[in-house]
């Protein structure tokens, strides 16, 4: 079977034919680039994908970690692809040059991501933390340890982790116990235990730099009180070489149920007494500094449920035009009639169209908020660096929870279009569906996502950015009005925006009224709803741009002669395939989110009043 990924036609076309990222070549930051430039780069980024990347993924679940002697070897197969991806720049793609990086609009390195991480994330997320915890010391660091740590970790010559997780704090961070106490040298001394690290401890690169959580003695309870570390694996001399071991000891790695070639380990620091970190930002400050990093990595991992939901969905759609069972339905009664592949079952169509539609709405999401930042860094005033920072923080936690969340469930799908194979390892979506599952829970888990937006981001600005929010969205209700053939899924979806906007007020009434236990039950019913309304908003602003140019090219055909276009041109397929993922979503899916918005306007008190005791067990 073919290797998939995605889709390189509908990534072009969120490229530039929906966000415009040749626009940004415009500004100073971007001068010399152009769509050839981005082309060639993604094409290379694809490449390098099949050729090196999915080729090891299913090694890599099958022989999976070894531990010994607190040491973890990565499967063997690992090393080739990572020196290529170190060779490649591809951990800095959006980084200034200067310090090691591309330079490259995030847009770009969003697209490159979607094959490089969407190949396999057990492979990927090497570059991906080593990422998110450099980009920290850039912001945050001193000089002096931006020269110790940028350049090896943005090369991938070193690693990095994100150290937060403690077996008794679990989320709630401001519980950690592990202990800071500083020496006479600037220096601190570090102990503690944590769990469930991402490449904690591994052999694919000489050292791993752990950006860590802990408490300096005599500091504040709960979050004020908690400082981030440098703690490296190996201790690095002012000289930018490597010393002697720095007490960091993995006890033990965790057995998962997918990403088996990860290493998600238990850590010990200072066991011996001997490890030794340095102050990253200032004291009793980390928090602000490890959610920079949290951010990025929510964004990160919401654009994984895209990823094995664009993977799941190709396989699937190869997979039904290539199985034949069953006659066609027309047929039935006819003992003579041939089987036909599955992909002319009304019900495999169902579930296909299900999943191209989810799967072309979070690709448009996932790149809208990479479109986002890029705006940021061309803003011609710090007040539009604020509102769009504002805007992204809103869209932060739908992206991370209702993307993981529909790309679990799209793997779901594709599983069930396989049938009994699918649930089998002799096909790639039993995979995809185990290693997709932890989205959900990592990083934050959803249901603290849906309490954030709830909690926090719906009351940004006294509710204006909500409201700038639905406006975005009027503009592309406003532009599908004045286009034939989708006056009424405007129409729908104008209607589901209005009650969105009731909803949210009575929410936001019951969340400070006695009931805010009632409201915050509700919080990710509500998360999901809009995060339906930004699908249904993505797909429709796909559809506007697609059918002027699927009229220009069937013109006035119609019946057999229009199909017959469509048929014989890629371009109008796609188009036509666009719009009808638009029309699926609309008519079928929005009925039921307006159902769920029924649901919390009644204001059930049953999950908030509910006596533990009645739960049974």
């Amino acid at each position: 079977m073919a290797q998939q990924i995605a889709d390189r036609r509908d990534v072009d076309f969120v490229l530039y034919e929906q966000l415009g990222v040749e626009d940004l070549t415009k500004h100073a930051k971007y001068k010399g680039m152009n769509r050839k430039m981005f082309d060639m780069i993604i094409t290379e980024a694809r490449n390098f994908a099949i050729k090196e990347i999915l080729p090891v993924n299913d090694e890599g679940d099958k022989v999976g970690l070894i531990f010994e002697n607190n040491q973890v070897t990565v499967p063997k197969c690992f090393h080739r692809p990572y020196a290529l991806l170190r060779e490649g720049g591809w951990i800095a793609m959006t980084e200034d040059p200067e310090i090691g990086g591309q330079g490259l609009p995030h847009l770009i390195a969003q697209a490159a991501a979607e094959y490089i991480v969407g190949a396999d994330f057990s492979f990927g997320a090497f570059g991906f933390a080593t990422h998110g915890a450099a980009k920290m010391i850039e912001i945050f660091g001193t000089e002096k340890q931006k020269e110790l740590y940028l350049g090896k970790m943005y090369s991938g010559q070193w690693t990095g982790t994100m150290v937060l997780t403690e077996p008794e704090a679990g989320s709630d961070v401001g519980a950690l116990t592990t202990k800071a106490v500083k020496n006479a040298d600037g220096t601190y001394s570090i102990s503690g235990n944590k769990i469930f690290i991402t490449n904690g401890e591994h052999d694919i690169a000489e050292n791993i730099i752990h950006p860590v959580l802990a408490r300096i003695e005599g500091a504040p309870a709960g979050t004020k009180g908690i400082s981030l570390f440098i703690v490296p694996k190996i201790w690095v001399n002012d000289d930018g070489t490597m010393a002697e071991p720095n007490d960091v000891v993995c006890t033990g790695i965790e057995e998962k149920m997918g990403l088996h070639a990860s290493p998600t380990t238990q850590l010990t620091f200072g066991g011996k007494g001997k490890c030794r970190g340095v102050l990253l930002g200032e004291e009793n400050k980390g928090m602000r500094v490890m959610f920079h990093m949290m951010n990025e990595a929510r964004l990160g991992v919401g654009a994984l449920g895209l990823f094995n939901a664009s993977c799941a969905y190709l396989y699937a759609v190869n997979y039904a035009r290539e199985r034949i069972q069953g006659r066609d339905l027309a047929d039935m009664l006819s003992k003579d009639a041939p089987s036909v592949n599955i992909i002319r079952h009304p019900d495999v169509r169902r579930m296909l169209l299900w999943m191209k539609a989810y799967v072309e709405g979070m690709r448009s999401f996932v790149y809208y908020i990479s479109y986002l930042f890029d705006k940021q860094v061309v803003a011609a005033s710090d007040k539009e660096k604020e509102d769009l920072e504002d805007f992204i923080g809103l869209l932060t936690p739908i992206i991370k929870s209702y993307c993981t969340d529909r790309g679990f469930d799209c793997t779901v799908v594709a599983m069930q279009v396989y049938g009994g194979y699918g649930y089998t390892r002799d096909y790639p979506v039993e995979r995809l569906m185990r290693d997709s599952k932890i989205n959900s829970i990592y990083e934050g888990t959803n249901g603290i996502q849906a309490m954030d937006l709830l909690g926090r981001k719906m009351g940004m600005k006294k509710g204006a950015v909500f409201m700038t929010f639905l406006g975005e969205i009027q503009k592309v209700i406003a532009k599908a009005k004045e286009t034939k053939g989708l006056e009424s899924l405007a129409a729908n979806l104008e209607k589901t925006i209005n009650r969105l906007g009731e909803v949210a007020m009575h929410l936001g009434k019951t969340a400070m009224s006695l009931d805010f236990k009632v409201a915050f039950s509700n919080a990710m019913p509500f998360l999901d709803v809009m995060g339906d309304v930004i699908m249904a908003w993505m797909l429709l602003w796909r559809a506007n741009i697609a059918a002027p140019k699927l009229k220009d090219l069937v013109g006035e055909a119609q019946g057999d002669a229009r199909l017959d276009i469509i048929n014989k041109n890629k371009n109008a397929a796609y188009y036509e395939g666009l719009i009808r993922s638009a029309q699926y979503f609309i008519e079928t899916q929005l009925p039921i989110t307006l159902g769920r918005m029924a649901s919390i306007e009644a204001n059930s008190k049953a999950v908030a009043e509910i006596p533990e005791v009645a739960f049974g067990g």
